[in-house]
């Protein structure tokens, strides 16, 4: 057995959880090839008693591992090193076209689209704190149980025994979970049928973008708005009209003036914690749009990611519930759980959920299907209804420590609103401190923040950010505010010396 205590460096000291200290170690001599394809790891028990960690840190760093394929249990024997790593050695693309004389051209088509992809994410390998623009603290999240639900279906060897049809519209055990708890805990009255698993809400989105738009089609969306579904629906070269978004949501007024001049065929909404600005569309909006879908004959696209996370008031019924036959509902378990658990949800009529699965088979010819039943397993069991309840307790707390720190540290350089929910703060800096300065002076001391680029439109710049606070606990939330606050003063002083 390889001395793991002297390979595994913990440092109780670092704002990075103790379990993902022992992963990332552990992944990185897999890599190294110090611990090879098939071999086996120390137990749960005897990894922590050397290490001297709580048996738990080490079933989580062990679950990690496995989630993201790096590790594999053989049933009374343990956990091994996946025989099959999740990385492949990448060709150096430089080089390669070196070797292509000047005179030739890139031997096939395809479709440039970077004019439209303006965020392809950030390395986050050397940070030790990442700002996100809103995810949940995977640290928190039931994953032992989801992870002890996948490998009971593992080792019962499934098979899809002719299922490849039917699992392209997801799994009917997740569908039939779903159906009672749409209905509880929204209101949605709907069947198997009116129900599509999806990885994550993204999908849900271009599925939706894919089924109601071709060239030259017209989709309105807030302004601001979230900038992945805009770059879905310029991919279909539809013509997007924007609207403003105020405290009360999407301006109705606005839409309706588009509707009279234009075909609109979609509109595209998050009524509850709007991305990026957090607002929730106000009841009387609501009634609005749906008035105003029907009465100018468009679908409504309502993308409720975070619709369970409300710190000040119930949620408000999804459009869905009031009028299904406009609406195509689209959820996420992502936000609920851990960012790695891509696993969300449509529902809409029956003949475009027939529609969906077409497509979503031509991406995804099946999906996870053994994780689709563990999470259903959790749903039946309350498991995800009992987390939730402890997350929104958790966030709260979070969002009031953070908002207090924002208000005594921040005010002379930025503005925000307290969030009615969701798991981030709209934070508008002042045009004296431009985020992409912001966000090089942090990477400095170890911190990523996204520069706020990726949040304007055309004209406009609204040197902003999504600060996500669910993912840090307060220590994390404190050195943040923290070295922030020291960042803009330096501005500040650096002005008043020149």
């Amino acid at each position: 057995m390889l001395p793991f205590p002297s390979l595994l460096i913990i440092d109780r000291t670092s704002s990075t959880a103790l379990y993902l200290q022992v992963s990332k170690q552990i992944i990185a001599l897999i890599r190294k090839g110090i611990l090879k394809p098939g071999m086996r790891l120390p137990s749960t028990r005897e990894l922590a008693q050397s290490l001297m960690l709580h048996r738990k840190t080490v079933v989580a760093a062990y679950n990690d591992m496995l989630l993201q394929g790096w590790a594999t249990t053989v049933p009374k024997k343990g956990v091994f090193v996946s025989p099959v790593l999740p990385e492949l050695n990448p060709k150096i693309w430089e080089q390669n076209l070196k070797k292509v004389p000047d005179s030739n051209t890139t031997p096939f088509f395809y479709r440039n689209s970077f004019s439209v992809i303006t965020d392809l994410g950030s390395d986050v390998a050397g940070y030790d704190i990442v700002i996100d623009d809103g995810l949940p603290d995977s640290r928190i999240a039931p994953l032992d149980l989801l992870a002890r639900e996948y490998r009971a279906r593992l080792r019962r060897n499934l098979q899809l025994k002719g299922r490849t049809d039917s699992l392209s519209v997801g799994s009917i055990l997740l569908r039939e979970a779903l159906t009672d708890y749409l209905f509880e805990t929204r209101g949605i009255r709907a069947s198997v049928h009116n129900l599509l698993t999806t990885q994550g809400a993204q999908m849900g989105v271009y599925i939706a973008a894919q089924l109601l738009l071709r060239a030259g089609d017209a989709v309105i969306v807030g302004e601001p708005n979230y900038f992945m579904a805009n770059n879905a629906f310029s991919y279909q070269n539809a013509r997007i009209f924007r609207v403003p978004v105020d405290e009360h949501g999407l301006d109705m007024n606005k839409v309706e003036e588009i509707c009279l001049r234009e075909r609109i065929n979609m509109l595209y909404v998050i009524p509850h914690h709007h991305h990026p600005t957090t607002v929730t569309l106000s009841p009387q909006r609501r009634m609005q749009l749906i008035a105003l879908a029907q009465r100018f004959n468009f679908m409504i696209v309502e993308d409720d990611y975070d619709y369970d996370f409300h710190y000040q008031s119930s949620p408000f019924l999804p459009l869905v519930s009031y009028c299904p036959e406009r609406v195509i509902y689209i959820g996420s378990f992502t936000k609920c759980l851990a960012s790695s658990v891509r696993i969300g949800f449509m529902v809409a009529p029956q003949e475009m959920i027939n529609e969906a699965a077409y497509v979503r088979r031509m991406i995804n010819l099946r999906g996870d299907f053994i994780m689709e039943d563990a999470l259903a397993s959790l749903i039946r069991e309350g498991d995800v209804a009992r987390h939730i309840k402890k997350s929104v307790n958790i966030y709260r707390e979070r969002r009031d420590y953070v908002c207090a720190l924002m208000k005594e540290r921040l005010f002379a350089f930025s503005s925000f609103e307290i969030p009615t929910g969701g798991m981030a703060v709209w934070l508008r800096f002042s045009e004296a401190y431009p985020l992409i300065h912001v966000a090089a002076e942090l990477a400095k001391h170890r911190i990523l923040i996204s520069d706020g680029r990726k949040y304007n439109t055309g004209p406009f710049n609204y040197n902003a950010i999504r600060f996500g606070f669910a993912s840090l606990n307060t220590r994390e939330l404190s050195r943040v505010i923290e070295l922030l606050t020291a960042v803009l003063s330096k501005e500040v002083n650096g002005r008043s010396n020149a």
